[in-house]
């Protein structure tokens, strides 16, 4: 059981990083490719899909496997699988996001990686304090 945790919240570790530095990327590779450099989009793409995706469902098995060794079901818990549904949706917008990345204006791509980031940063938040504040 403790290897488990450990690759839940290794996981849970990258997929939240990669969540918070991707929407800067993405509006560092729009800038870019309107001044006419090329090739970022390259590198924006492979860390959502090498990296951020690739933890994300690490970090949902994981966390899954772990819900039914322990068979927990509380109010804490539903709220935060509540949460973690929100920051499922912050990657799926993510991505959209970075297909989109030589679409769209720089102003465009700031506009919502803002708001995304702004998300992911309170659901991430959230389901910090929901975890460190459950009754043991």
């Amino acid at each position: 059981m403790p290897w488990l945790l450990l690759l839940h919240i290794t996981a849970l570790l990258c997929w939240c990083a990669s969540l918070l530095y991707l929407p800067a990327l993405i509006v560092s590779t729009a800038r870019r490719e309107e001044a006419g450099e090329k090739g970022l989009f390259f590198v924006t793409r492979r860390v959502f899909t090498l990296i951020a995706t690739p933890a994300a469902l690490i970090a949902i098995i994981s966390g899954t496997a772990i819900f039914i060794v322990d068979r927990t079901i509380e109010v804490w818990l539903v709220a935060k699988l509540t949460l973690v549904s929100g920051l499922v949706l912050c990657h799926v917008a993510t991505g959209g996001l970075t297909l989109t990345v030589t679409q769209r204006s720089a102003n465009y791509q700031l506009l919502f990686c803002t708001a995304v980031g702004v998300t992911s940063v309170v659901l991430i938040a959230g389901i910090l304090w929901l975890v460190l504040a459950k009754p043991f």
